[in-house]
């Protein structure tokens, strides 16, 4: 078996200790004698597996015992409609950056609810490569709510601050940052994330959100997007994705063997650090995003020759190096460094780079 140095932006790679560990049980789970994939979701031992799972996740992140943890479907992307339809509660506005791809359409979709105050918008020339400086930016005191996204995926912007929205509920999509750094949950509304990147498998969606903004939701959404509807069942209104839950609940026990949130935003710092001193360091790779508001866990670069781009990635593929391609929206490459991807990868990567300067530059 050779297994890659997966750069995916998402889905992306999982520890290889829980994919081992998964592969283990797929056919008997703890001598149930049938796979997880095959077991109600009511039934006692996926319902051991549920709640195991989201005490892991609560110890990791220390979530105050006034947050209910959601395990839904439809992605982040249903989030974009539900964080209107649940926390508007009579209001008529909401408060968005507007930082990135992905804040870009959490606006488009929270219009259909409500109006919305863009109180930022970094966008310059048709690119995003910076975020707003922290207690820059003014709130509307009537907004329900203030909707920001921690980091850009695409872009590879990251906030280094969390915004001081004082009384207002902060919402935050974290889908691309979740799990890599210890968080002070308390300071949010809502945390919602897709597992794709940091939890599990695609179709999988953590909810986190303030037990007050449970119970008023706009009249006329449908049952699947009412909070309320899901905290009272336990995130088992409907079938649940029972398997991509499984999994994460294995990644959540994973993060505890290795120390925590703790540790694992210093081995998420110095990945990061080292991959952006390489491409500062030469004048063949460039980082176009400011430097205060550089992302951890996604690394866009570029060539001096962007003729080389396919090159580059063909190379690459030949020693286990793949999925750099960046977004088309922004060119180049993209590697993507989340908690799976180990610190060998990340310098194998360096190590290509620097060979491949060499021979092309």
């Amino acid at each position: 078996m050779r297994r890659v140095f997966n750069f995916s932006a998402g889905p992306a790679a999982l520890p290889q200790e829980v994919l081992e560990k998964a592969q283990a049980e797929i056919l008997d789970w703890h001598d149930a004698g049938m796979s997880v994939m095959e077991m109600s979701h009511r039934g006692k031992e996926f319902m051991s597996i549920a709640a195991q799972a989201e005490a892991d996740l609560r110890e990791v992140m220390a979530i105050p015992d006034n947050y209910k943890v959601l395990f839904l479907q439809g992605g982040a992307s249903s989030q974009f409609a539900m964080v209107p339809l649940n926390l508007l509660r009579g209001k008529t506005s909401a408060d968005y950056y507007r930082t990135g791809s992905w804040s870009k359409k959490a606006i488009a979709e929270a219009k259909r609810y409500c109006d919305v105050n863009i109180v930022a918008d970094t966008e310059t020339g048709g690119k995003f490569t910076t975020v707003p400086e922290e207690g820059s930016v003014t709130f509307n005191p009537d907004a329900a709510y203030v909707h920001y996204t921690p980091n850009e995926t695409i872009e590879g912007v990251e906030f280094s601050y969390v915004p001081d929205t004082g009384d207002i509920p902060l919402v935050a999509d974290m889908s691309s940052t979740i799990l890599s750094r210890q968080i002070d949950v308390s300071r949010f509304a809502i945390i919602y994330a897709g597992a794709q990147k940091n939890i599990g498998p695609a179709g999988l969606t953590i909810v986190i959100v303030r037990d007050d903004l449970i119970g008023n939701v706009k009249e006329g959404a449908p049952a699947m997007f009412d909070y309320a509807v899901h905290a009272k069942n336990d995130s088992m209104y409907n079938t649940p994705p029972t398997y991509g839950w499984y999994l994460a609940g294995l990644v959540f026990a994973w993060l505890k063997e290795k120390g925590g949130l703790a540790a694992m935003g210093e081995i998420n710092q110095r990945k990061a650090e080292k991959l952006y001193a390489a491409i500062d360091a030469s004048g063949f790779y460039a980082n176009p995003v400011a430097n205060h508001c550089r992302s951890w866990m996604n690394v866009p670069f570029t060539l001096a020759n962007a003729d080389l781009d396919a090159t580059f990635l063909a190379e690459a593929k030949e020693v286990g190096l793949v999925t750099l391609k960046g977004h088309r929206s922004v060119g180049g490459m993209r590697a993507s460094i989340y908690n799976a991807m180990s610190e060998a990868g990340v310098d194998a990567l360096i190590a290509f780079m620097a060979d491949f300067e060499k021979r092309h530059a």
